[in-house]
């Protein structure tokens, strides 16, 4: 019985080799027994805490001169004011949600110029996109040639 382990470390060190790696993984990385999961979870933010760990990633942020407003209720965040970069929303959200919010109802509103630059922004890289190399960029652009 006692040479047992010995023949499984054998082995365990002879399967590795088969595998590439040069030497058995340290025992900290070796499969275990599953044990049962702990159920203890991390404790929950009040809603005060939660509202300032937002206003403070607000601060740090570029966003901070758009100054929109924060109220959490029951873990969710209720963000609201108004914004002349489209992307400004979106980075609201995930700011909230790395702050701590269970959830984010985005009230934030952009601007309709905003609106009209991201479309037209978002027309001309598909134009680009589409766009095959060697063909001529416009009309007027005579077509590539190489050299």
């Amino acid at each position: 019985m006692r040479k047992l382990p010995a023949l499984l470390a054998i082995g365990m060190a002879m399967a590795a080799l088969s595998f590439g790696q040069t030497k058995p993984a340290p025992a900290h990385q070796r499969e275990t027994p599953a044990a049962p999961a702990k159920t203890a979870a991390a404790p929950k933010k009040s809603d005060k805490e939660i509202e300032a760990a937002i206003r403070a990633k607000f601060a740090k942020s570029k966003i901070n001169a758009d100054k929109f407003q924060v109220h959490v209720q029951g873990g969710v965040a209720t963000i609201e004011g108004h914004t002349e970069v489209v992307q400004h929303k979106g980075v609201a959200t995930r700011l909230a949600k790395t702050g701590g919010a269970l959830a984010v109802n985005n009230r934030v509103q952009t601007s309709d110029a905003a609106k009209k630059k991201a479309a037209a922004n978002l027309d001309e890289g598909r134009r680009r996109a589409q766009v095959k190399r060697g063909d001529a960029r416009s009309d007027s652009d005579p077509p590539r040639t190489s050299k």
